[in-house]
């Protein structure tokens, strides 16, 4: 990473980036780590759109979360990233308070400093939220299987198979990156989000796959109706 060799990185998948976020964010408080995230998000843009990253957000997501709400549904974020910088800013971008956010973590531990109890990141990872880990992590700290889950690579997998396995109504979507010029194109070759078998797949295991290129009207929020 520090020699610039994002390839190499990416190509370790989850378990790697979540070492490197071990090893640069161990020893700080949970409420440091917390601040650092919000002041990245105020001042970090994105170097193609020219924009914070809590507003490239996808406003079918958006949707498709309100009318959920809406409809008496509960509605959870499970994450291969780390979990607690998403909990610093998915309330207030997806209405996803932290409680129902679920993803990778490292251990923690609690201590005090300055005669004050606070809880310290440590250098270990505690749980990978990816693959077969979804599934996990759901039972872990949701404790009911989801009636639908949506996902857009083959880390989703696991999650939609033991969602749609279960009995009764179920429903299964895949988000295929497919428009290069308002976001990005990429399936079986990428290194990080992967899509190859749940394109295979999901037609005999009825999930309905979704071409961003075709059946979005907006991807992002800012852009123009």
């Amino acid at each position: 990473m520090l020699e610039g060799d994002l390839k190499t990185v990416l190509a370790g998948g989850e378990r790697a980036l979540a070492e490197i976020l071990m090893a640069s964010h161990a020893g700080m408080t949970t409420d440091e780590f917390e601040t650092i995230v919000k002041e990245w998000l105020v001042t970090a843009k994105h170097p193609r759109f020219q924009r914070p990253y809590n507003e490239l957000v996808y406003q079918p997501m958006l949707e498709l979360l309100a009318y959920l709400r809406a409809n008496g549904f509960k509605t959870y974020i499970v994450s291969g990233g780390g979990i607690e910088f998403m909990r610093a800013w998915a309330e207030k971008v997806y209405g996803i308070p932290p409680e129902q956010v679920v993803g990778s973590s490292i251990k923690l531990k609690h201590e005090l400093r300055a005669g004050k109890p606070v809880l310290v990141r440590l250098p270990e990872i505690d749980f990978i939220d990816d693959k077969a880990g979804k599934p996990v992590g759901i039972q872990k700290f949701i404790g009911r299987r989801p009636i639908a889950s949506f996902g857009n690579s083959d880390g989703d997998f696991e999650m939609l198979e033991w969602t749609t396995s279960a009995k009764g109504p179920r429903f299964g979507l895949i988000v295929h990156h497919t428009d290069a010029d308002r976001e990005w194109a990429y399936d079986r070759q990428s290194h990080i989000g992967q899509l190859a078998r749940g394109l295979d797949e999901a037609p005999k295991r009825g999930w309905v796959v979704v071409d961003m290129k075709h059946d979005w009207k907006r991807v992002f929020a800012f852009e123009k109706r």
